[in-house]
């Protein structure tokens, strides 16, 4: 995912260089970050893959219990539910993502990941924690640890969860099937962050409303008839009928849908024959679909089987070969801020930072943190938020057009990982103290 902060170099720059507001709550952050910055070295060295995270969620789920929270492993295959109740008030939930990528690793800290796995595509490769998953189980536990410590200061109760596979958009929807919501206390509020490698360490966005888009993988098979290049007549060339198809998608969005609906349809793979003179019997699109409206979602899914079956018979092939289109389930909803919660959130965020805070607009990334709102929509208002993790050093030579910034999920992505951490923990527990605040 990409968030663009609108900033030039030297504005932005400045803005960091005025100290948000001094207090208690931030000296006590500094005095956590010497061992939540070792946490964050061992937790990058040590990524592990999607619904594989089991030494992660043991090693974290020790520190929440230490800390006097009861704990439950296993919710959601190797989820992690910690909860602290403190008398009377409100539930809010805080949640981290656990799962690394399939990618090898190239930045050059001394503490990179040398490990290595197996996907479920079956084929090994390094693991590596470039989406900075890393930094928001540290700011999650530097959270646990302030909020435990300051009990005094609230009522309600307090549920903590590190999700597992949220790179491949099934980790939330597997902790709520396990009981997310009946198990435990449902939360009235539910908060996250994730780094923004495209804004400077220590930024703050955000956005009301949508936020991040449905996504959808959709897989099309088109079939034809086989038989030697030379003599095309004789065959039915599923690769120009495939290619038509990719042509007409683009009007998806370009002429059906209104120019201010936000919508993407890309083809991403297109995959068929094996010989230059050889037409094959088949070719396969694997499409990527973003959307934020749910409205606007089935207008494009049903748009990509129309159009691949008007295709193939514009071609002429028979009505029982028309092509296989296949949506992959579950898909990824749109996240939504709830508008209300949000502005509240971040009043007093803005308070505490000042001009450190800003709003976003929306991006067509996806996160499954969008399953704790959608899964009761009537009584849960949740938000997540950005916090910018590109170094001032790397950030100032980008603004002069001198380097080009890693995105995230890149083999180079390295945030200012304290920078992050820090902001992070302070702004998650603000936050959580003034939603329980006592009276």
């Amino acid at each position: 995912m990409r968030l663009r902060f609108g900033l030039a170099g030297a504005s932005a720059l400045a803005l960091l260089a005025v100290p948000a507001q001094a207090d208690e709550l931030r000296e006590a952050v500094a005095a956590e970050m010497p061992a939540l910055v070792d946490l964050y070295k061992d937790l990058h060295a040590n990524p592990e893959l999607s619904f594989q995270e089991v030494e992660t969620a043991k090693k974290l789920a020790a520190r929440a219990r230490a800390l006097g929270f009861e704990v439950t492993e296993g919710v959601g295959r190797t989820g992690v539910v910690a909860v602290l109740k403190n008398g009377e008030g409100p539930t809010v939930m805080l949640r981290a993502d656990m799962d690394g990528l399939p990618v090898v690793e190239q930045t050059g800290l001394p503490f990179a990941s040398t490990k290595k796995g197996v996907p479920a595509s079956g084929i090994e490769t390094g693991i590596m924690h470039a989406c900075g998953h890393d930094t928001h189980m540290t700011a999650w536990v530097g959270t646990a640890q302030l909020l435990a410590a300051r009990r005094d200061e609230w009522s309600g109760t307090l549920v903590m969860i590190l999700q597992p596979a949220e790179e491949i958009g099934e980790g939330a929807k597997a902790m709520l099937d396990d009981g997310l919501y009946t198990r435990f206390p449902k939360p009235d509020y539910v908060l996250a962050f994730h780094d923004a490698a495209a804004a400077p360490a220590g930024m703050i966005g955000y956005s009301k409303g949508f936020a991040l888009a449905n996504v959808d993988s959709v897989d099309v098979v088109v079939p034809g008839v086989g038989g030697h290049g030379a003599y095309p007549h004789t065959t039915k060339d599923p690769i120009v009928i495939a290619s038509a198809i990719v042509m007409r998608l683009q009007t998806l969005v370009s002429r059906e849908l209104d120019p201010q609906e936000p919508a993407v349809v890309t083809v991403g793979s297109f995959q068929a024959g094996a010989k230059h003179n050889i037409i094959p019997d088949e070719a396969r699109l694997q499409i990527t679909v973003r959307s934020y409206a749910d409205k606007t979602r089935q207008h494009l899914l049903d748009g990509i089987a129309r159009i691949a079956r008007g295709e193939a018979l514009a071609a002429g092939v028979p009505k029982d070969k028309l092509p296989k289109v296949t949506v992959q389930d579950p898909y990824t909803p749109a996240t939504y801020n709830t508008p209300e919660f949000t502005d509240r959130v971040m009043a007093g965020l803005k308070t505490r930072f000042g001009e450190r805070v800003m709003a976003t607009p929306a991006v067509m990334g996806g996160e499954d943190f969008s399953q704790y709102y959608r899964a009761d929509r009537e009584n849960v208002e949740s938000l997540i938020f950005w916090v910018g993790g590109v170094p001032q050093a790397q950030w100032e030579r980008a603004q002069k057009g001198e380097i080009e910034l890693p995105s995230l999920h890149s083999p180079f992505s390295a945030p200012d990982a304290p920078v992050v951490i820090a902001t992070a923990t302070e702004a998650l527990t603000a936050a959580t103290l003034d939603l329980m605040k006592k009276g």
